[in-house]
């Protein structure tokens, strides 16, 4: 569980020292809504959540068909995009059952 939390946020970070992904203020809607469109629009429910240093919580939310998108929440309940995409895959249960993999 360590592996794959250090995992999404070295990724979080990554992303967020790219100019383009700098240069744009990301979507932030209260909580209950962000995932309510979430769900309406992309058939999409949470899978994976961890708290941040900051007192944050990040949450990866994906669909059946593979789409995703990776949000943070803020202490006062505001959620903002981080990063969406498609093709995601999950490797909990392969890292559960085999930590060598």
């Amino acid at each position: 569980m360590y592996r794959i939390g250090l995992l999404l946020t070295s990724f979080v970070i990554a992303l967020w020292s790219f100019p383009a992904v700098a240069q744009q203020q990301p979507p932030c809607v209260d909580r209950a809504d962000f995932l309510e469109h979430l769900s309406a629009n992309y058939e999409e429910a949470p899978v994976a959540m961890g708290l941040t240093t900051g007192g944050g919580l990040l949450e990866v939310i994906v669909s059946r068909t593979g789409s995703w998108t990776i949000i943070v929440t803020t202490p006062n309940g505001v959620s903002c995009g981080v990063a969406s995409g498609e093709g995601w895959e999950s490797t909990f249960d392969t890292l559960y059952h085999d930590p060598k993999a």
